[in-house]
């Protein structure tokens, strides 16, 4: 399974932390962020992770490189653990040269992915479930037929729905929204529900074709949720 983890993000939100550091490689529990990220794949069946970067993100690839500096150190745990991950699967970056948005960054995986359906995580959300968030959605995209991208989903208090994607829809079978339609960042009185998009995704490879045609917004950034709402 290919997974693509978009790393790119400038991370202003969390200065002046993220001035010289990337916002994935933040710790939590001495492991940053993107760590975790991987483990999620990896535990999910991903055997091919590209992980698209940008500026000043070289510290991820380092990360899951070998280190020679620390040869005499590799039979720590830590260390032992985070080689093992390495090793599961194949790993390639992927640059995006200019912050364009989270649409533009997994348009840039195009070629590496090809006519096959993928796997989304974001490099900077930890999700916590057994099974695996990812390996959830791609059981429920193989049992639609492999037909519809998914997409996971968090039921946020009313009053957080302005800083999440939204989405409006009626429950199909347990668990299963067929989603119909996208409102990004709305007012409590303006969003369809409380269903947020948590930055788990299972796609088909039609998503590029809607984000090749998606225009960027005023800020210059291709969103992805326009790029669904042209897919529904």
């Amino acid at each position: 399974m290919k997974v693509v983890i978009p790393a790119a993000g400038l991370g202003t939100r969390f200065l002046p932390e993220t001035k010289s550091m990337p916002k994935e490689m933040l710790p939590v529990l001495k492991r940053p962020v993107i760590q975790y990220v991987v483990e999620e794949a990896v535990a999910a069946g991903a055997d091919d992770i590209a992980i698209v970067t940008g500026l000043l993100k070289r510290a991820i690839e380092d990360h899951f490189d070998h280190n020679p500096v620390l040869a005499g150190a590799r039979e720590l745990p830590e260390l032992r653990d985070l080689d093992a991950l390495s090793e599961r699967a194949t790993f390639h970056f992927i640059r995006q040269r200019t912050p364009r948005g989270l649409g533009d960054a997994i348009r840039c995986a195009e070629r590496h992915v090809g006519r096959e359906p993928f796997a989304v995580l974001l490099g900077d959300s930890i999700h916590v479930a057994e099974p695996p968030l990812l390996a959830q959605l791609r059981q429920t995209f193989e049992a639609m037929g492999g037909r519809s991208s998914v997409v996971a989903l968090e039921v946020v208090e009313a009053d957080r729905v302005r800083d999440y994607g939204i989405v409006g829809g009626r429950e199909i079978s347990p668990g299963v929204i067929e989603i119909d339609r996208f409102v990004e960042k709305p007012t409590p009185e303006a969003a369809p529900s409380r269903r947020a998009i948590t930055g788990a995704y299972y796609f088909t490879p039609t998503i590029f074709d809607a984000l090749r045609n998606t225009r960027a917004d005023a800020k210059g950034e291709v969103q992805l949720t326009d790029a669904l709402s042209a897919l529904l």
